[in-house]
């Protein structure tokens, strides 16, 4: 039987996504053994990260600083913004190395089932930044969910009025994907994107 401290934190870190309750003992067990090279450093991250957190004011992403390391960046194309949902896709586009833009976190999607509204989301903020100028393009990079596509749909009426080019991700066959194992609406969207052969 652990310590109440012991069983806290093996509670702490079974509410983290990915990790259930036999998950978490383990990573519990494997950071107490290991104190000196798993533990001791994880802590002083998680203090360090904990103090110096903040958002973003200009893009929404998490980071220690603000404004955050992309939007601070003066190789970053001012030229391009690419809007995603949440601060997770703004790190997988960000890996990739593929857009050399800077980005908008949206801080989720419109649903009508969940109750997210324009004004719950900062598409107030994109827009202003749109209308301040400066921007040639906006990416949309929406999840291709009908919520996704509904907010890609919304954000381009907002960013009508204004001379942008809008542009979105392109969705359909994933590399390496076999058409037998993909959804119908996978297909379709593949279909109505199909493109002449080079």
């Amino acid at each position: 039987m652990a310590s109440p401290e012991i069983e806290a934190l093996t509670q702490a870190l079974s509410r983290l996504p990915g990790l259930g309750p036999r998950s978490a003992r383990r990573a519990v067990l494997h950071l107490l053994k290991k104190r000196e090279t798993a533990l001791d450093p994880l802590l002083s991250a998680l203090t360090a990260v904990s103090r110096r957190l903040s958002t973003c004011g200009v893009c929404g992403n998490v980071d220690t600083s603000d404004p955050c390391a992309i939007c601070a960046d003066p190789r970053r194309d001012a030229r391009s913004l690419c809007v995603v949902e949440e601060v997770a896709d703004l790190w997988a586009l960000d890996r990739a190395r593929l857009f050399p833009g800077k980005f908008h976190v949206l801080g989720g999607r419109l649903s009508a089932l969940e109750g997210v509204r324009p004004e719950d989301l900062r598409i107030d903020s994109l827009v202003r930044r749109v209308a301040a100028g400066g921007i040639d393009e906006v990416v949309l990079a929406m999840n291709a969910t009908l919520d996704g596509q509904t907010t890609a749909h919304y954000i381009a009426e907002r960013l009508e009025a204004y001379p942008v080019r809008l542009t979105q991700l392109a969705h359909g066959l994933p590399v390496g994907g076999e058409l037998d194992y993909l959804d119908e609406g996978t297909l379709a969207q593949a279909l109505r994107a199909r493109r002449p052969v080079a």
